[in-house]
């Protein structure tokens, strides 16, 4: 009960401003003020998601088995070269202007390459993902190992700690606050390529479900199935909003 009472008094300012703008969406389209094709009533939106209510949780799994291995990939791709780059000064400077320079290049100007040499079109759609994702939390990690308390590696030296044991006790430690905090930009942004990513080959998924319904001018489907994709995106970010605090519960809140 007390976690009832300390959700209500956490969101319940959020639930209130959910329902005004609700509230107002839901009053401006019935009054005929926005445009009635682009922006369909709550009631017709509702209507196309009961429509294809059990195409949805096939979207969601179609996207996942596309989306979770390009990130881990893409997370494993940052984290090797954001220890290496951050713990050799040499390193990099040799390759931070390399990294940052191919980072500015945006990933739909890729798909024309990603389609060409990749073998098939789920590993151009992965290629895409994982490098829209892998930038961010590449560049907290170099932040994060430069920016470790010197009294961290004091105290790591005292012990006599090197090698594996000093980089996951001290390194990693101490820099996942800066890690984690990457890796949220990257798991934001990785939602916005999956739409681009999965008009390749897709039968299902939510971004191809969003981008088919829209070039076909369906505004009901298009509105339902991107509602459906920020409710995903709301709910993973809050599952690893737990994760995050539980792995940080050592700093200050």
């Amino acid at each position: 009960m007390s976690h009832v009472v300390a959700f209500v008094r956490k969101y319940w300012i959020t639930a209130v401003l959910i329902v005004g703008i609700c509230g107002g969406y839901w009053g401006i389209t019935h009054a005929g003020i926005l445009d009635p094709v682009l922006f369909p009533t709550p009631e017709r939106i509702w209507k196309a998601f009961t429509d294809y209510a059990d195409v949805m949780p096939l979207n969601f799994a179609s996207s996942m088995s596309l989306l979770v291995p390009s990130l881990v990939l893409g997370t494993v791709i940052a984290l090797a070269f954001g220890v290496l780059m951050g713990m050799n000064r040499r390193v990099r400077d040799t390759l931070y202007p390399i990294v940052y320079a191919i980072s500015v290049v945006p990933a739909i100007l890729l798909s024309p390459f990603a389609l060409h040499l990749a073998p098939t079109f789920t590993a151009a759609s992965m290629f895409l993902i994982v490098y829209n994702t892998v930038w961010a939390t590449l560049f907290a990690t170099v932040t994060g190992i430069m920016t470790i308390d010197k009294r961290y590696l004091d105290n790591a030296a005292t012990l006599c700690l090197t090698g594996p044991k000093k980089l996951t006790k001290v390194i990693l430690p101490a820099a996942m606050p800066s890690i984690l905090s990457g890796f949220v930009t990257s798991l934001r942004s990785s939602f916005l390529v999956l739409v681009f990513a999965e008009m390749y080959s897709a039968q299902y998924g939510m971004g191809y479900f969003v981008k088919k319904n829209a070039d076909f001018g369906l505004y009901d489907n298009t509105w339902a199935g991107f509602l459906f994709m920020i409710l995903v995106l709301v709910v993973v970010m809050q599952i690893f909003e737990k994760i995050k605090n539980r792995m940080l519960d050592w700093t200050m809140d």
